[in-house]
């Protein structure tokens, strides 16, 4: 996917701002956007603007990221809220994966509500939190603090991680084979927390619930 966006954030320019923010909403607030590259976007967005190639500020881009991850978070959250327990319920469909569900729950069990945060740095697990959040009828205005945390942490580290490192000639002449690497080394964490889903899966059959104390 990220191969498919580099050459659209060549040739927009400035515009490319509109694309980014996009991409970070429907991966924060849709859950058929789990397979989006938010982390390897934002490191090459960043890269462009410290290359000249996007002619933005720097804090406008992280600002606007912010903005997209914060809002999709929240209707993330709602759909959760309003329509989570019908759609958590259902069986596995093309656009929503049932097992994917599931890992975000028990991740947001295991680490409560500062799970809104963590998730953020998790590819896959951060489509799935906001709406496990809602399905719990976590507070939320304590969601909202959450979330803002979460999103404003990620969305200038990796903005800023781009804007640093995107300037080193090595890693400027070799973009896009660098944004492939972050997006080969993104998906780790989702791996690991796949693995150890399905071995606690094996070892004691899971049990969903739906009623969370926050």
């Amino acid at each position: 996917m990220i191969a498919a966006l580099t050459p659209l954030l060549y040739t927009l320019g400035p515009a490319a701002l509109l694309l980014v923010m996009a991409v970070v909403f429907a991966e924060s607030g849709l859950l058929i956007g789990f397979f989006l590259p938010g982390d390897s976007l934002l490191f090459l967005a960043g890269a462009l603007v410290a290359s000249h190639v996007i002619g933005l500020p720097i804090w406008l881009l992280a600002a606007g990221v912010l903005v997209a991850a914060v809002v999709g978070d929240q209707v993330g959250y709602l759909i959760g809220r309003h329509f989570g327990p019908r759609l958590f319920s259902r069986p596995d469909s093309r656009i929503f994966s049932q097992d994917n569900a599931d890992h975000a729950q028990r991740f947001f069990n295991r680490h409560g509500p500062k799970a809104v945060v963590l998730a953020r740095f998790v590819p896959v697990i951060r489509t799935f939190v906001p709406a496990v959040a809602g399905v719990g009828h976590m507070p939320r205005r304590r969601f909202t603090l959450f979330n803002i945390l979460g999103a404003t942490a990620w969305s200038i580290g990796i903005v800023s991680a781009g804007f640093l490192f995107g300037g080193i000639p090595v890693i400027a002449g070799h973009i896009e084979l660098f944004t492939i690497g972050l997006a080969g080394l993104s998906v780790i964490p989702g791996t690991i927390a796949y693995v150890r889903g399905r071995r606690q899966q094996k070892a004691a059959p899971a049990v969903v619930h739906t009623d969370i104390l926050v």
